[in-house]
């Protein structure tokens, strides 16, 4: 059974996410099937790509696949890892990504939303960054993709805290561009959809690549950027990443000793 189903209609590729017994957890297999679709849509040239999940599901997707994070000592969140791959393909193909969210979003799938170029949820519709539930120490790229989505305050009070951002409220910080009800999701995206794929397809492509760059014209020194990995791995190599997943696994609280 395919992890990701992908159809095309009117310059429009919508992708599916298709696997309800994880809650279409980013497993690296379902991450291998969402980049071969975007390539796949860039192929076809299609003009806008709407990423979405089944009808009626509670959960959008639940993040990372908890069972293939890495044992202690090794980055769980590298370069060359599937969720990191994804997220670039994502921000590099050059049309617009729809995120059409309903249900909730969890963890590594809540960056995933934020770097769509667009986002439209309904009420069911949640966001919560929990790397600090599991002992995971969020990479400074990821950590830099809520910075200019949310701004600092919000992004704080969602890595301290872990806690949900409920759906007015995400369209009030600008998690979302627009909360509609959930019967009208799907029109609602598919008319902004044709929209966008009636304007110019060159045009759109230069200017989303503008922005990307624009959005990640932060320079860090070399000391800087040394410093972040330091401090990761500190957090990676500690007793409290171990505990998370084992805690995870046996489905009981952590019990955190902060070293």
């Amino acid at each position: 059974m395919p992890l990701v189903i992908t159809s095309y209609e009117d310059h429009i590729g919508t992708i599916i996410f298709n696997h309800p017994e994880t809650r279409n957890s980013l497993s690296n297999e379902l991450l291998g099937e969402l980049i071969a679709a975007l390539h796949e849509c860039a192929e076809r040239e299609v003009r806008v790509i709407i990423l979405r999940a089944e009808r009626g599901v509670k959960v959008w997707s639940s993040g990372f696949n908890i069972s293939e994070l890495p044992v202690s000592g090794r980055d769980p969140l590298a370069y060359n890892d599937p969720l990191e791959h994804a997220l670039r393909e994502i921000q590099r193909i050059p049309v617009p990504v729809i995120a059409m969210i309903e249900g909730s979003v969890w963890g590594g799938a809540c960056e995933l939303s934020f770097i769509c170029d667009i986002a439209i949820g309904c009420p069911s519709a949640t966001f919560a960054i929990t790397p600090a539930k599991i002992g995971v120490p969020y990479n400074a790229s990821g950590i830099m993709h809520f910075l200019n989505v949310v701004g600092p305050r919000v992004a704080r009070e969602m890595f301290f805290t872990a806690k949900p951002i409920a759906a007015d409220r995400a369209l009030q910080i600008g998690i979302l561009n627009h909360l509609v009800p959930t019967e009208e999701l799907e029109q609602f995206t598919n008319d902004m959809a044709h929209q966008i794929a009636e304007n110019s397809p060159l045009a759109i492509s230069v200017i989303k690549e503008q922005l990307r760059l624009l959005a990640n014209s932060h320079p860090l020194s070399p000391d800087t950027f040394e410093r972040m990995q330091g401090l990761r791995r500190t957090a990676y190599d500690g007793a409290d990443y171990l505990e998370g997943k084992n805690a995870f696994f046996e489905k009981r609280k952590p019990d955190f000793k902060g070293r």
